[in-house]
């Protein structure tokens, strides 16, 4: 997670020019470029080694981070034009998600929840109403599945891919990040314009499902999803 010096987070909400960061893992370590800066690519180990501990906030959470080195956080200090730094959860901090919708579940550095999970179907309705064509990237989303109708994943409750069975516990409010360009890092008014014409729902304009799980496995590409029960609202 990026945060300002003060320890706070920050996001594409703030500043849309973090759409044209690329990352890629390989063997474990985070590759990291600027999609429109000849700079060198910047290599993140999965660990910080010999950092410290430091505060941070996400949200109203208050959360223990691990800095990384002095010419990690140059590096997007100079990319983003801004001094920031960037910081690890360790796996001994625990930060739990709104207890409102789910118990004894933690999730990282994520806004509110670990999984999100939107169908193929669900993108085509909206790319068909708003008359173009969105990437799924736009939305953030973890798990995409294919099959099935436009919003099938609004009705389920339960589900079970591969051998794990994951919770559905709350569908997405989506923001304005949805609205960044990633190829040119500037906001548009698309696709919140049509999503709030027929997903708005108490003031939230809604896009895919928020999921947790206590399973601990491997899920694959081309996983089968099995419903197990069905959300009766």
């Amino acid at each position: 997670m990026l945060i300002y010096e003060n320890g706070t987070f920050f996001t594409q909400r703030d500043h849309p020019q973090m759409a044209l960061l690329r990352t890629e893992i390989q063997n474990d370590v985070l590759h990291v470029s600027h999609s429109q800066s000849k700079a060198n690519e910047l290599l993140i180990p999965p660990v910080p080694d010999g950092s410290s501990d430091l505060e941070v906030t996400v949200w109203g959470d208050k959360c223990t981070a691990r800095t990384y080195s002095q010419k990690i956080d140059d590096w997007f200090t100079k990319e983003l034009g801004f001094k920031c730094r960037l910081v690890f959860m360790s796996d001994d901090f625990r930060r739990e998600v709104n207890t409102e919708y789910a118990r004894n579940k933690s999730v990282s550095f994520a806004d509110a929840y670990p999984f999100l999970i939107i169908g193929e179907e669900s993108l085509n309705e909206l790319n068909y109403r708003m008359g173009k064509a969105l990437p799924m990237s736009r939305f953030r989303t973890n798990l995409v599945f294919s099959g099935g109708k436009p919003f099938d994943e609004d009705r389920w409750q339960k589900i079970r891919i591969g051998k794990i069975e994951f919770d559905v516990v709350k569908p997405c409010a989506r923001c304005v990040i949805t609205t960044v360009n990633h190829i040119t890092g500037e906001k548009e008014k698309e696709p919140l314009d049509t999503l709030a014409k027929f997903r708005k729902v108490n003031g939230n304009v809604l896009f895919g499902q928020n999921m947790v799980t206590d399973g601990i496995g491997k899920i694959d590409v081309g996983s089968e999803i099995e419903v197990l029960s069905w959300n009766e609202h």
